[in-house]
């Protein structure tokens, strides 16, 4: 359930935020979580395209051809070649270009993740998440484009727009916005009607669960913070942290607009939309540009960028794989998620699933890839 504000002035506190820079400490585990998805996006968006040609195989040079649209890290040639495990290439008669093809466990594979896709539990699971998205900051409808960057933390499968949308009609519709910046009209997915059993936060729950309630659990709501070793934030830093913790808690699933955008109350908003966001994706992370994405459509963009530095035991920021990805903290120990979605498969070398997080053959000897 949605929290209301019944009295917005009360919640309007002052900016106290001390104007010191809070360092970044590199945390190894949480890392190693995100190197251990290196060029699986890329890979399974290539199987993607090759699974959608009714051939089920591209020519090496059709496939070249997708290098940027997927964000190849390198040649189209050089990453089937790389990733042989996953696919394969055979000359389809003389003269004519190589032909790339899913071996038969990747086409297995494949089978596996559909299997999920399809099964009523997940489907349910993934229309509720995706209505929750769509209900963040009290919006109900986002351009598709903002979806599309989203849909594979969202755990989307890639052509949810007709295996998905199209058979939940009282959950959701297709629409024309406008871009405020160019005035261009752009599709967006709309939530048919609002569903206030989905508007409670993840962090809501677990202070239910706890027997809070009401006024009770809006004033006694704190993130959680995990701070790496030799992470020590500063006293005056770690005074207001503390004091911050104590304000009200609002929940992301309202709209908070009228609060002070530069108060301590609005911050404490800004990190509920963010912590809420990430614990809709699947594996509690997502690239920083996702989120700004996601926060310049709702006006929060420059809001989400101080809150991310601003609470570093709540969000760490990765450099790792040619990217900024942020990770939910609380959503890890070490280097496992604590609990896994089925489309995710916990960490180590020898873990089964149906998306590995270890796409990079070399560390195991062995095809690590389910998808």
């Amino acid at each position: 359930m949605a929290l209301s504000c019944k009295h917005p002035h009360l919640f309007n506190h002052i900016r106290t935020f001390v104007n010191v820079k809070v360092k970044w400490v590199q945390d190894p585990y949480l890392d190693n979580a995100v190197l251990k998805e290196k060029d699986l996006k890329q890979t399974i968006s290539l199987r993607n395209q090759i699974i959608s040609s009714p051939s089920k195989s591209l020519s090496i040079y059709t496939a070249s051809q997708l290098k940027a649209s997927l964000n190849l890290p390198t040649t189209t040639t050089k990453f089937v070649d790389k990733y042989h495990c996953v696919f394969s290439q055979f000359q389809p008669g003389p003269g004519l270009p190589p032909v790339v093809k899913l071996t038969p466990l990747a086409l297995s594979l494949h089978k596996e993740e559909m299997a999920v896709h399809n099964s009523p539990i997940n489907r349910e699971d993934t229309v509720q998440r995706l209505a929750r998205l769509l209900m963040l900051a009290g919006m109900s409808k986002l351009p598709l484009y903002v979806i599309e960057k989203l849909k594979w933390d969202m755990g989307l499968p890639h052509d949810y727009v007709t295996t998905l949308l199209a058979e939940y009609p009282d959950y959701f519709d297709v629409c024309v916005v406008e871009d405020p910046s160019s005035g261009k009209e752009l599709l967006a997915l709309e939530l048919v009607s609002w569903k206030k059993e989905l508007s409670v936060s993840e962090i809501e729950k677990r202070a239910i669960s706890l027997g809070y309630s009401g006024d009770k659990r809006r004033h006694d709501i704190a993130f959680p913070i995990f701070l790496p070793k030799g992470f020590d934030l500063e006293k005056r830093v770690k005074t207001w942290v503390e004091n911050w913790q104590k304000l009200p808690y609002v929940s992301p699933y309202e709209d908070a607009f009228h609060l002070d955008s530069n108060s301590d109350q609005a911050e404490k908003w800004t990190v509920a939309i963010l912590h809420e966001l990430l614990s809709l994706f699947v594996s509690k992370k997502t690239e920083r540009d996702n989120l700004l994405c996601f926060g310049e459509c709702l006006g929060l963009a420059l809001r989400f960028k101080k809150a991310l530095v601003h609470h570093p035991g709540i969000f760490y920021i990765s450099n790792k794989i040619r990217t900024q990805t942020v990770v939910l903290r609380e959503a890890y120990r070490k280097d496992f998620l604590v609990k896994n979605h089925p489309l995710v498969v916990g960490s180590g070398a020898n873990a089964t699933g149906v998306i590995s997080q270890t796409i990079a053959a070399e560390w195991n000897g062995h095809l690590p890839f389910l998808g």
